[in-house]
């Protein structure tokens, strides 16, 4: 059954148990809570298409997934230290606020203009980030309104 929300998703259900897959391209992600059910999904789905089976999901479309008993962590980092090399601030120092408190930007900037097209791909990199980094949220909304003629205060 396929949802009606989300057109990569998929979901089955066996009485009380599901799996969930997950589409993007040719990749599939099969969550369920029985290993069992998984095997039995993928040995299904091989009967039926050519497939590679790379086990336990670890990196998905520039997230890195560890998986415990108890907990599923996403990551970013190797993404995240692309983005401050193409920012130019790969040696930059680590804040624990993501932009300064009281930060008044204005589109009658009168500051220099920098590179648009290379300042939205960072900020859209940003946009990105944000999937596993929500502390950045309100700063990325933020400087994003300023894409239209990015200025160096922006």
């Amino acid at each position: 059954m396929w949802c009606a929300t989300e057109h990569v998703l998929y979901t089955r259900r066996w009485g009380k148990e599901e799996l969930i897959v997950g589409m993007y391209v040719d990749d599939l992600i099969i969550i369920g809570a029985r290993v069992e059910d998984i095997d039995s999904f993928k040995r299904e789905m091989a009967a039926h298409f050519r497939m590679s089976d790379f086990g336990a999901l670890f990196y998905y479309l520039s997230i890195m997934v560890r998986q415990g008993k108890e907990a599923l962590m996403l990551g970013q980092c190797t993404y995240a230290s692309k983005l401050l090399e193409q920012s130019g601030m790969a040696e930059g120092k680590p804040r624990v606020t993501p932009m300064e408190e009281w930060l008044k930007l204005t589109k009658a900037s009168t500051a220099v203009r920098v590179d648009a097209t290379l300042i939205r791909s960072i900020v859209g990199g940003l946009c990105y980030l944000v999937h596993t980094r929500p502390d950045i949220t309100f700063a990325v909304g933020y400087v994003s309104r300023f894409m239209e003629d990015p200025q160096e205060d922006h």
